[in-house]
């Protein structure tokens, strides 16, 4: 005979259980809110300083597009497009036959990336990766610096692989893990030692996808066959000291730039010294600063 207290305890974890999950799914909510709002405000920077032209790890944009095989006539989904840097590369390889649809949350990034692109060829749409469906299948599917922000990245590779037509081909891009990357490890790493709370509850790490054996691990429970994953390692400057750090403060998100200038005085300044000592390893004579960038690329098959 089952016991009193027992019905109780089954009931008080059952309430337990649902208000984790309530609570998970607010944290979830709110993130993906947040990070839309973050792009629609950092995606024009975002475009100058970085994509358009293809500086640093965005050099990554040539390999997708040939590790992708992409050609004349294919029909190509180009997820989390942001403001159209893979997507204009697309479009050199597929010609008028072909056609590249692009996809982003950021309604800034896809404003961009319609105005930067102009081409009959090209579609975007607003849209989460999370979301999608299309009638049609694709040729080919690229990805660059995205797979990392989605909370539910199983959701966006078993939605891509919807997507694709048999055989078809997965391009994707990812930044590799932690100190392989010092141009945001050297601040970042710092910055939480002062901020706890810099990066928000509810936010996936970033490069939790940054080792071959992770990235291969996600694909291939997401289904994907014919697994290959390549190593990057490109280089960056962001110029002398003074320069990488007004630069990172110039182009960071409101929310994050007002937790840093709320630091007392001594604070921040212990804070900037603990992140120049960082980033010495890197320094040259002239005091400029070369960042390594490893990035990963993998290509997969859909079965």
């Amino acid at each position: 005979m089952i016991r009193f207290y027992d019905i109780i305890k089954s009931v008080l974890r059952l309430v337990l259980e649902n208000m984790a999950g309530l609570k998970t799914r607010k944290l979830y909510t709110e993130y993906k809110k947040r990070l839309i709002k973050t792009w629609n405000e950092i995606a024009p920077r975002y475009h100058r300083r970085w994509a358009k032209d293809g500086v640093g790890p965005f050099k990554s944009t040539d390999e997708i597009i040939k590790l992708a095989q992409i050609r004349h006539g294919d029909t190509v989904l180009d997820v989390a497009c942001g403001t159209g840097a893979v997507t204009k590369k697309i479009l050199s390889k597929i010609g008028p036959q072909g056609r590249v649809v692009g996809i982003d949350s950021s309604q800034t990034a896809i404003y961009i990336a319609k105005n930067y692109v102009k081409n009959r060829s090209a579609d975007f749409i607003i849209a989460d990766a999370e979301c999608i469906h299309f009638n049609e299948k694709f040729d080919k599917v690229t990805c660059q610096y995205a797979l990392f922000f989605f909370p539910d990245s199983q959701k966006v590779l078993r939605n891509i692989k919807r997507c694709m037509k048999n055989n078809g081909t997965l391009a994707l891009a990812v930044h590799g893990n932690g100190n392989t990357v010092p141009f945001f490890s050297s601040i970042v790493d710092v910055v939480t030692k002062f901020i706890p709370d810099y990066l928000p509850k509810g936010a996936p790490s970033l490069d939790r996808f940054g080792t071959i054996q992770e990235l291969k691990r996600e694909a291939a429970k997401a289904g994907f066959s014919n697994i290959k994953i390549m190593q990057y390692q490109y280089k960056y400057s962001p110029g002398t000291f003074a320069e990488y750090w007004k630069n990172y403060l110039r182009y960071l998100a409101t929310p994050l730039k007002q937790k840093i200038c709320e630091l007392e005085k001594k604070d921040l300044k212990q804070m900037k010294e603990e992140i120049r000592t960082k980033t010495l390893p890197f320094t040259k004579k002239d005091g400029r600063i070369v960042f390594p960038w490893k990035v990963l690329i993998l290509v997969a098959k859909k079965p």
